[in-house]
C-alpha cells in the first residue's frame, strides 16, 4: 500500500492549493531553505498518524499552523468586513487504489474523484459555536488572533467516515535527526516503531512483567514496612494510607520503560546514532503492510561521511519494499540514491528529474561528490574546469560588480572536471537553468568545443564560452596573452621573479596553477582578462 499524492492547502508556508505526487518507492525532496520540505513531510504524517511533534494534534493545535498571509488577511479585514470567512485549512493524502483500499474510496476530497481513496484533515470552524463566532465578531474590535477554540478538526476518509489512526491502513514513520521528542528519556518515535513491530503476545508479555515490576515493589518488604510506619503515625481515619505504584493503565509500560543502545539510554546517545538506529528500525520493520512509509528528514545532519555513505547503503539495500520520502540538502544523498528519484519543490511547485539520459544517472551515483544541487537550487550558474578558472572569473565578476562575489547575486560558480559538463549540462537542460561554461579548447576548437557542445549551442538559457583560438589552448597562455602590453605587471602579481617573457610567465603558471590565480585574486592591482572570461561575467549580469 502507497500513498500517491499530498494536497495541502493553507497549512503553514503553503497558501494555495498544491499538489505534490510521489515516486512508489523512493522520493527525494530537494529545495532552498523555506521552500515546505519539512512541511511536507509534517502534513504527512499528520494526516496518517494525527501526530504533530510527537503529541497528539489537539495538543499541538494553535493558528500558527494556518498559512501566516491567510491569517493576517483575515485579521485586518474582519473589523470592516465581518462577513469575511474564518481561514481554513485542507490536508489530503491520496492512496494508490487497490481493493484493500476500498472503504477509503469517496468522493469527499478537493480533486471531487468519486474514485478516489485516501483521508483528510480538515480545519475549519464548528458550527456548534457559529452564534458565538457571531457575538464575537458584532463587537467590531480589532482582532489579534484567530479564535481557534471554535475551531473543529474533522479527520475522515473520502467515503465520509470518521477514522482514528489505528483504523489507517497505511502507517508512516517520521525519523528527524535535528529534533528528537523524548518521554521519560525515550524517544517517542523510537518506542513507536519498535511497538509497533511487535506481535500482539509479545506486547501482552511486556504489560504482564511490567506490571508484575509494579506489584512486586508494592509488596517488597521494605514498602511494607514504610506503609505500616506511615499509618501508625498519621491517624488520618479508619483507612490505611500508603505509598504505591500507580497501576492504572495511563502507566502502560510503553509510556513507561527506556530504551537504551547497549546499556546507554538512548536520548543519551548521538543525535547521527539516533538517526540510524531509528531508520535501521523502521526499514527492518516485519509488518511490511503495516508501516511502509519512511519519512526522513535531512539524514546528513549529525552525520559523518562515513556514517552517511553506510546509511545510504542500508536505505538502498533494506528500502525496497517500502514507500520512501526524504528531505535533504546533500548532493551526495541526492546523487548516491538516484537523481531519477528526485523531487525539486520550488515556489510551491514540484519538478521531476525521471527524464535525464540513464547514463546521467549512473554517472552520478558512482561519483556522487558532484555539487549537483548547487546547480539546481542556483538562480544562475557557472561551470569552470578547476580552482584557477573560478578565482580568475570570481576576480572579474567582482571587479565589475562593486566588489560582490558571484554567490552574493544568487550565482553559484562550481568547479567541474571537464568530463562532467555535459552531465550537469543534461540537468539545466531539464530545469531550464541559466547555466554558463568557461572551459578550454585543447588546441581543438571545432573537436572540443563546436562539435561536444553541439546540442546546447542554441539553447539561449545555456552559454558555452572557450577561446577561439587554438594556439591558445589553456588559460595559461591565455592570460599571459591578455596581458602581453605589460609583462612585467603580470609577472609581479602572479610572484614571478625569472624574465619577462611570454613562454617564461606562461610555463611558470602551468607549473604553479592555483598559487598564481589566487595570488592574482587577492592582488589590488588591476591586470587584463581573456575575453572569453569576461563575455560570461556579462552574461551573467543579462
Amino acid at each position: 500500500m502507497k500513498i500517491q499524492k499530498l494536497v495541502i492547502q493553507n497549512y503553514k508556508s503553503f497558501k494555495d492549493r498544491t499538489v505534490i505526487e510521489f515516486n512508489d518507492g523512493l522520493n527525494i525532496l530537494v529545495g532552498d531553505n523555506e521552500a515546505g520540505k519539512s512541511t511536507i513531510l509534517e502534513a504527512i504524517h499528520l494526516c496518517l498518524s494525527g501526530y504533530l511533534n510527537g503529541k497528539p494534534l489537539k495538543k499541538e493545535f494553535h493558528q500558527y499552523l494556518f498559512n501566516f498571509e491567510i491569517v493576517k488577511n483575515y485579521l485586518d479585514t474582519v473589523v470592516t468586513d465581518p462577513k469575511i470567512p474564518l481561514p481554513e485549512m485542507l490536508i489530503e493524502v491520496y492512496f494508490q487504489n487497490s481493493d484493500e483500499l476500498a472503504e477509503f474510496e469517496g468522493s469527499l476530497n478537493s480533486d471531487r474523484n468519486p474514485k478516489a481513496q485516501g483521508v483528510r484533515f480538515e480545519f475549519k470552524l464548528d458550527d456548534t459555536y457559529s452564534d458565538l463566532y457571531q457575538d464575537l465578531i458584532s463587537l467590531q474590535e480589532p482582532q489579534t488572533s484567530i479564535p481557534i477554540e471554535y475551531f473543529h478538526v474533522e479527520w475522515q476518509s473520502f467515503a465520509r467516515k470518521t477514522v482514528i489512526n489505528r483504523t489507517i491502513p497505511i502507517k508512516s514513520v517520521l525519523i528527524d535527526s535535528s529534533n528528537s521528542n523524548f518521554k521519560n528519556g525515550s524517544d517517542i518515535y523510537l518506542s513507536k516503531i519498535i511497538k509497533d513491530g511487535l506481535e500482539q503476545q509479545e506486547k501482552i508479555g511486556l504489560a504482564q512483567a511490567y506490571r508484575k515490576l509494579k506489584q512486586s515493589f508494592n509488596e517488597d518488604n521494605s514498602i511494607i514496612a514504610l506503609n505500616s510506619k506511615i499509618t501508625e503515625s498519621i491517624p488520618i481515619s479508619d483507612k490505611q494510607l500508603s505509598i504505591t505504584v500507580d497501576l492504572s493503565s495511563n502507566n502502560s509500560w510503553d509510556s513507561q520503560l527506556t530504551t537504551n543502545f547497549n546499556n546507554i539510554p538512548f536520548n543519551q546517545i548521538g543525535k547521527g546514532e539516533q538517526c540510524i538506529v531509528k531508520t535501521n528500525l523502521a526499514l527492518a520493520h516485519s509488518h511490511v503492510k503495516d508501516k511502509n512509509l519512511i519519512l526522513i528528514e535531512e539524514p546528513e545532519n549529525h552525520l559523518s561521511h562515513t556514517k552517511l555513505n553506510a546509511l545510504i547503503k542500508q536505505i538502498k539495500e533494506n528500502g525496497t519494499d517500502k514507500q520512501i520520502i526524504i528531505s535533504t540538502h546533500s548532493s551526495f544523498v541526492s546523487n548516491k540514491l538516484g537523481l531519477e528519484n528526485l523531487i525539486l519543490v520550488d515556489n510551491k511547485q514540484t519538478r521531476f528529474f525521471r527524464d535525464l539520459p540513464q547514463d546521467t544517472y549512473q554517472y552520478f551515483q558512482k561519483l556522487a561528490g558532484y555539487n549537483t544541487l548547487r546547480l539546481i537550487l542556483s538562480k544562475k550558474a557557472v561551470l569552470v574546469e578547476g580552482p584557477s578558472d573560478e578565482l580568475v572569473f570570481q576576480k572579474i565578476y567582482m571587479h565589475q560588480n562593486a566588489r560582490r562575489l558571484p554567490i552574493e547575486d544568487s550565482i553559484d560558480v562550481i568547479s567541474v572536471a571537464g568530463l562532467a559538463f555535459k552531465r550537469f549540462l543534461e540537468i539545466a537542460k531539464l530545469v531550464n537553468k541559466p547555466v554558463a561554461v568557461i572551459t578550454d579548447n585543447d588546441g581543438k576548437y571545432q573537436e572540443k568545443i563546436l562539435n561536444k557542445y553541439r546540442d546546447y549551442l542554441n539553447i539561449p538559457y545555456i552559454k558555452i564560452s572557450a577561446d577561439v583560438r587554438e594556439e591558445f589552448n589553456t588559460l595559461e597562455p591565455q592570460f599571459v596573452d591578455a596581458n602581453r602590453s605589460d609583462l612585467a605587471k603580470l609577472a609581479r602579481v602572479i610572484g614571478f621573479n625569472g624574465d619577462h617573457n611570454f613562454d617564461a610567465i606562461k610555463d611558470f603558471m602551468i607549473g604553479a596553477k592555483t598559487d598564481w590565480a589566487l595570488k592574482l585574486f587577492e592582488s589590488e592591482e588591476e591586470l587584463q582578462y581573456p575575453n572569453y572570461i569576461k563575455d560570461v561575467v556579462e552574461w551573467c549580469r543579462s
